[in-house]
């Protein structure tokens, strides 16, 4: 009689597990272009990499981590500036300049509601992109309004409202 192995609620359940840390291990590895992806506004439906990713950025941990990044960059520009600088070089007067719209930033990203992965996505990528206006001196993007971007859009009731974008 041969011997066939069925696959049974846990098998299953073993299964989607792997299947679902597959896509999160895939997504953050490609952070950066599915983060780009949700910033412009796809929708987190979509593939399931950037679906995987839009789960993993609004997760409350990440959301909290998020926060104290942008909290650490408000005390390095409020700081004296070290001769020699151990961090990558920011751009003290635009993060200055923008700290009142960091602040709110901040606050939204701590709210216990769920976010629009759009938001997130974009306060990350301010903080991440080494060619935008929190590090580069020739960036024309204006920090205070690209962060007061990056709160509208995690502002609860617009995922109820936006339409599902491709």
């Amino acid at each position: 009689m041969p011997l066939t192995i069925g696959l049974g609620p846990t098998d299953d359940k073993c299964m989607d597990d792997l299947y679902r840390l597959r896509h999160r291990l895939l997504a953050h590895w490609r952070a950066f272009a599915l983060d780009t992806e949700l910033a412009a506004g796809r929708s987190p439906d979509g593939p399931p990499l950037r679906a995987a990713r839009a789960v993993m950025l609004v997760e409350p941990a990440r959301r909290r981590t998020l926060a104290r990044d942008w909290m650490n960059l408000l005390r390095r520009a409020n700081s004296p500036r070290a001769s020699v600088e151990s961090h990558v070089p920011i751009q003290r007067e635009r993060v200055l300049a923008g700290e009142d719209e960091i602040r709110r930033l901040v606050a939204a990203l701590g709210v216990a509601l769920p976010v629009p992965a759009r938001g997130v996505a974009v306060a990350s990528l301010l903080l991440r992109d080494g060619a935008g206006p929190v590090y580069n001196p020739r960036c024309r993007v204006d920090l205070g309004a690209a962060v007061q971007a990056a709160t509208r859009f995690l502002d609860p009731s617009t995922a109820l409202m936006a339409p599902s974008l491709v």
